[in-house]
């Protein structure tokens, strides 16, 4: 009996038995604890514009625009071959219409209209308004990209590009941006009375309601007060 008990465990058919895997090594203590409190990373305070390397070769329509409206071009911007051009807002126009009509450039085509929104950068304009243009006859494209602050105004180029006339309602009725000049400048998305301007990152997640409250605390305050009179 005492020889049975010191031979190891065997499988039915007299084989060893697997060994048991090895236990894992219990985490430091603390160390869940400190990756819960581990300090956020800040908010982005605009997009990464990439720099042209030194020896990219700047298209022609560029360096045209560049000589004819030479306060224009705030800078350039080279990101997996496409350019994009960084253009004043008070410029918009002038610039829309050169790269529509000059024979190097010959943007007949705006292919969309966007804007992103960058609290952070308030004090220096918090919306980027962004233009895709193609040119269907010289099969090349390229991005302008125009920094607004909250209420600045900046003009409509529905004159250049008729195509721009819902986009530009968009983004108004989306991000609030004061598009001026505009045939038909109303909300498309929204219903008209609706308030605020949902795709502005700080804009309530629950939405507004029937009131567009500034101070989250009020808000919660009545959501708070409204699911107390539901219980009484």
């Amino acid at each position: 009996m005492a020889d049975d008990a010191q031979k190891p465990a065997t499988a039915p058919d007299g084989a060893p038995a697997p060994k048991a895997p090895p236990a894992k090594p219990a985490p430091a203590a603390g160390a869940h604890a400190g990756a819960e409190h581990a300090p956020k990373a800040a908010a982005p305070t605009g997009p990464n514009e990439p720099l042209p390397p030194p020896d990219a070769q700047v298209p022609a329509y560029i360096t045209a625009l560049q000589g004819a409206i030479p306060d224009g071009v705030l800078g350039l911007s080279l990101y997996l071959g496409d350019w994009t051009i960084m253009v004043p807002a008070a410029k918009i126009v002038d610039v829309a219409r050169h790269l529509h009509d000059a024979p190097e450039a010959r943007f007949d085509y705006l292919s969309d209209l966007t804007a992103t929104d960058w609290p952070p950068r308030a004090a220096e304009g918090r919306f980027d308004v962004v233009y895709m243009l193609y040119s269907v006859p010289l099969r090349h494209r390229v991005r302008l990209k125009v920094k607004v602050g909250d209420g600045q105004p900046l003009a409509s180029v529905t004159g250049v590009w008729p195509a721009a006339n819902w986009l530009e309602r968009e983004i108004y009725d989306m991000f609030g941006v004061n598009i001026t000049g505009h045939p038909d400048r109303r909300r498309i998305l929204m219903p008209d009375d609706w308030q605020g301007f949902p795709q502005r990152k700080d804009y309530p997640l629950e939405g507004p309601g029937e009131l567009l409250m500034e101070n989250p605390l009020d808000w919660l305050k009545l959501r708070q007060a409204k699911e107390e009179s539901e219980i009484e």
